[in-house]
């Protein structure tokens, strides 16, 4: 919603009219606005089985004057007014699209009471998806909380995982680690509860944490994490056979070592390399120079390039490594931009260039620049 509510002409369908992030379910404008949304997605995918209709981390609803009016002056709880515009969407879409089933996230419904949820209608119209990305969820509280979704009239549940995403909002390079774990609880989950009830293991891939905050890894990066979790949940565990499989699918040699990690043959695989270098080696090591050369901080420092008093012996003691090291910022900076406008528009690369790359690039470009103009003009 984040994305329509920011522009003007919807604005005033906010909840709060000055967040963007919620919608106001009492205006009948609102109802309509979803359902074209929902027309616009099932007209580019007219075979789906299923439509994810989202309503997760609805923050500020009840906050709004007309919540704030309704629930003061009757016994309605934000809890049932939730409910009622999630009956109303999912009836369009059981009444719009024969077949078709609405998911929804869970997570506004993880504290309802059982009766208001059993008697709201919804639990027969959709399928819930359950999410929970860390690699230490708790197996018997998702175990109960499964239970008494069945125990409301839920029929169907979706579990979601992640394969890139969730760890960070500024993560670049994506632990393996973390999303196997993650996967391996829920797949403990599943043994725990009646097979009947789920439907399957989604594995999130998220883009950003929200329409306003940077980019989380980019896809071609999270390509190797996306294939050991979808080979660890075909097989129920992350075996020896599971490792050679996807090393041999990516034309991989390592797999679990981030810092040595081969770029293999799969499509983006030169972005992965290139964004794995920039992580593992230029930023430590633009850090060490910056932060912890002693003729860098002892002889060079951001005072004595301001005063211009500088021993012309410790510039030559700085400059052959400081060079060397831009000379691979700068090659770095042209091909990572180059691999990814093969594969993004413009503007996100400018997006991702400027937030991951650029701030560095110019401490190292300023460095070399102060450096020349010491060896021009000596003391």
């Amino acid at each position: 919603m984040e994305f329509v509510l920011k522009h003007g002409v919807f604005s005033h369908l906010r909840e709060v009219e000055g967040f963007t992030n919620t919608l106001n379910p009492h205006k009948e404008q609102s109802l309509q606005l979803v359902q074209a949304m929902i027309g616009q997605v099932m007209e580019l995918h007219p075979d789906a089985r299923w439509l994810h209709i989202g309503s997760d981390e609805v923050y500020f609803l009840g906050e709004g004057r007309e919540s704030k009016e309704i629930i003061a002056n009757t016994q309605i709880t934000v809890q049932e007014i939730f409910l009622h515009h999630l009956k109303a969407v999912t009836s369009h879409v059981a009444s719009a699209y024969s077949g078709v089933r609405p998911i929804a996230w869970d997570d506004m419904l993880r504290d309802a009471n059982e009766q208001v949820l059993t008697e709201s209608g919804v639990t027969h119209l959709l399928e819930l998806m359950i999410w929970d990305y860390s690699p230490d969820l708790d197996v018997d509280k998702k175990v109960a909380m499964v239970a008494k979704y069945k125990q409301c009239g839920f029929q169907k549940l979706w579990f979601a995982s992640a394969f890139k995403g969730a760890t960070g909002v500024k993560e670049q390079l994506t632990s393996i680690n973390h999303h196997l774990g993650n996967n391996n609880q829920w797949l403990k989950v599943a043994a725990k509860i009646p097979q009947e009830l789920l439907q399957g293991i989604a594995l999130t891939g998220w883009q950003r944490y929200d329409h306003f905050s940077v980019l989380c890894e980019l896809l071609p990066v999270a390509i190797p994490c996306v294939a050991v979790c979808l080979q660890f949940l075909k097989h129920g565990e992350y075996s020896d056979q599971v490792i050679e499989q996807v090393k041999s699918f990516l034309g991989m040699t390592e797999l679990e070592n981030l810092g040595s990690i081969s770029s293999g043959s799969f499509p983006g695989n030169k972005v992965l390399s290139l964004v794995t270098q920039l992580i593992c080696n230029l930023r430590p090591e633009l850090k060490e120079l910056l932060e912890e050369n002693k003729f860098v901080g002892g002889w060079f420092s951001p005072y004595h390039r301001r005063t211009n008093v500088i021993n012309p012996v410790m510039v030559q003691e700085i400059q052959p490594a400081t060079m060397s090291l831009m000379s691979r910022w700068q090659t770095l900076h042209e091909e990572l931009q180059n691999e990814l406008l093969q594969i993004y528009p413009s503007s996100t690369v400018v997006e991702w260039m400027e937030v991951n790359v650029l701030p560095w690039y110019l401490q190292i470009k300023k460095l070399c620049e102060d450096l020349n103009a010491a060896l021009q003009n000596p003391l």
